[in-house]
């Protein structure tokens, strides 16, 4: 990988792909592998250009973001994927969370939150922008809440969802708690367990829409 992570941003608009490789361009860790217009065009190039991050569009022609991390991950499980999302696209959301993806941008991010975000999926945490945590928090704030009168949890099981849902990764929630990653990755697989969720992102959502976290 050299000293460089390699990203890859597939989005269907051109305009938009070339401002995020201006942004991406000053960010010195990173290096552009490459781009592409739709899923099929990414997966088509995934091989050749090994990418360490991807910045994933959900909307796209020809293959949607969905489809495109479902096979991606399928072909390179350890691949981190970024999903980009407008505001009205919240439907598509536990589609995309269930098919992997490690965060949500909304596309008219800044560099420096762009920056947080990659930084912190690089370092094994997952990642909602501010503004976009908060949308879909209201969003789902608006559906019937989940029947969950079984759902117990342990004061540190709490303490290690909020810090999920804060986008640590399990080191710096080790490191927050002054306990090992294994206990960690214990107490993660627990609430896993007992919110019957797919993986981080999707335990995230379970629990801004159960209202289990402060955001």
């Amino acid at each position: 990988m050299g000293d460089k992570y390699k990203i890859f941003i597939v989005d269907d608009h051109e305009i938009f792909r070339n401002g995020l490789k201006m942004v991406l361009g000053r960010l010195k860790y990173l290096e552009v592998a490459g781009e592409a217009s739709n899923g099929k065009e990414f997966l088509n190039a995934l091989d050749v250009q090994s990418p360490d991050i991807v910045l994933m569009d959900i909307e796209m022609p020809i293959m949607n973001g969905i489809e495109a991390t479902i096979e991606a991950l399928n072909i390179k499980p350890d691949l981190k994927i970024i999903a980009l999302t407008m505001f009205n696209e919240d439907e598509y959301v536990q589609n995309m969370i269930d098919a992997g993806v490690r965060g949500f941008l909304i596309k008219n991010i800044n560099k420096e939150t762009l920056d947080k975000a990659i930084q912190t999926v690089i370092n094994g945490g997952n990642y909602f922008s501010e503004e976009l945590f908060k949308f879909f928090a209201r969003q789902m704030g608006k559906e019937k809440k989940k029947d969950i009168p079984d759902l117990e949890l342990t004061r540190r099981e709490k303490e290690i969802l909020q810090l999920i849902c804060e986008g640590l990764s399990n080191k710096e929630i080790a490191d927050a708690l002054f306990i090992s990653e294994r206990t960690v990755v214990g107490h993660k697989s627990n609430l896993l367990a007992k919110t019957d969720c797919k993986n981080s992102m999707s335990l995230m959502a379970f629990a801004i829409k159960n209202k289990l976290v402060v955001i």
